[in-house]
């Protein structure tokens, strides 16, 4: 389990850098007008409870004002999407995975691009043991390995072709660490997964090591790192919008 105080400096960061960007991006005269149509339309429909017809219009205003609020958001979300998206991956090699545990066996995957060629040979470091023949599963394009770590090590594992060698890293132990899940050759798929640099060409699409999930303790909660992060980031938003001069 992760401690959340690793968290809690993150999710601050987060929340700021989220308003500097919304502030930045949002029409923030536009957003004020429309969050007062709003209570003005809430208004209208306690005020004439007795008046169908006042209340339809009411409501159907309110459905225009409520569109026009997630028109107004669509932009700075856009913009914060992509930066989004690479923080987290990042992030989740730190506290999304956990070293191999001794004496834990896992399970190291390589996918191919086709079925056909030798078995490849796993060169292992010391400290890690290799507990199974490799297995092809996904019509022969997949070929699987029971490895164990016998003590803490960090190294490389090799998967060696007749034309071909690749290398995947390794970790087991404890603490927090840079961990690479899953080693891809596919530029898109490294947005993903950027613990590695990318597979060179060649038979192999993706290698992967099963290493356990983790996750961080906090208020009798195992919770999902991202969770607690998004939370985290989204109370620091709502208790400096002010400071920033933000309307949300």
């Amino acid at each position: 389990m992760i401690p959340i105080l690793s968290l809690v400096p993150l999710g601050i960061l987060l929340g700021s850098a989220m308003l500097w960007v919304f502030r930045l991006t949002s029409n923030q005269e536009a957003i004020q007008k429309v969050k007062a149509r709003l209570e003005a339309h809430l208004y209208e429909m306690r005020l004439f409870t007795d008046e169908p017809a006042l209340i339809w219009k009411a409501q159907w205003g309110l459905l225009q004002a409520n569109a026009r609020y997630i028109a107004l958001m669509l932009v700075p979300a856009l913009v914060m999407a992509v930066p989004m998206v690479l923080i987290f991956s990042g992030l989740d090699c730190i506290y999304g995975r956990a070293p191999l545990t001794p004496g834990t066996p896992a399970i190291l995957t390589v996918q191919t691009r086709s079925a056909s060629g030798a078995l490849p040979e796993l060169r292992v470091p010391e400290g890690i043991a290799v507990e199974s023949p490799a297995i092809r599963v996904d019509g022969g394009r997949q070929i699987s390995w029971r490895i164990r770590a016998l003590h803490p090590v960090a190294g490389e594992i090799q998967i060696a072709f007749p034309s071909e060698t690749a290398a995947k890293s390794i970790r087991a132990g404890a603490g927090l660490h840079y961990l690479s899940g899953r080693r891809v050759r596919s530029l898109f798929d490294l947005l993903w997964h950027p613990a590695e640099s990318r597979l060179p060409a060649g038979p192999i699409e993706w290698i992967e090591l099963s290493y356990p999930k983790a996750t961080v303790h906090a208020f009798g909660l195992d919770l999902h790192w991202l969770i607690w992060l998004v939370a985290f980031s989204m109370i620091s938003a709502l208790a400096l919008k002010r400071r920033f001069g933000v309307i949300l």
